[in-house]
């Protein structure tokens, strides 16, 4: 038996059918057409399907759809403005942050989090966030510079990646 559902996804309200005991994850891709939300284990332990529900990342795969009528979902299609990448898009595709690109929905929503409450979140920090987050292509370098320099860059801070390195290696920068 399928129950109607409201929801709100990326500031669209959607009407959908779906069974009551499917997930997130599974109305979103099924019911939506918002593939870009990965079914990863099913079991909450690689965060391929992090989402944002009211602006706190969650685990698509172990949130019951119906518990999210009447809350604000963001999916990584969501980031974007138009044709202009969100500046966490912009600072993976700039430093090659992903690779087989799997992870990275879960990844970019999860980041998005952190940084909406701690722009200039550090090295440790981003760690800490991602930490949910399995990757198996990166050694995660890249990832959490990608997200520092997306947050200096909200903050109106251009220093370039390789002075993220240095600042957080020797705390100075010799590039400006």
């Amino acid at each position: 038996m399928e129950t109607a559902l409201k929801l709100n996804v990326n500031g669209e309200v959607r009407q959908v059918l779906a069974p009551a005991n499917h997930s997130l994850l599974e109305v979103l891709r099924e019911r939506c057409g918002l593939t870009g939300t990965k079914h990863g284990c099913e079991l909450g332990e690689c965060g391929a399907c992090t989402v944002l529900l009211d602006g706190e990342p969650v685990l698509a795969c172990l949130v019951l759809a119906v518990e999210c009528e009447d809350r604000r979902v963001e999916t990584v299609e969501g980031l974007s403005n138009g044709a202009a990448l969100h500046p966490l898009q912009q600072a993976f595709a700039d430093l090659g942050a992903a690779q087989c690109g799997y992870c990275t929905p879960g990844m970019l929503m999860t980041a998005k989090a952190l940084l909406d409450s701690n722009p200039l979140a550090s090295e440790m920090e981003v760690r800490e966030a991602l930490a949910g987050n399995l990757c198996r292509c990166t050694g995660y370098w890249k990832i959490v510079e990608a997200v520092q320099w997306a947050g200096r860059m909200s903050t109106g801070d251009m220093v370039p990646p390789q002075c993220l390195r240095e600042r957080n290696a020797a705390g100075g920068c010799s590039h400006g």
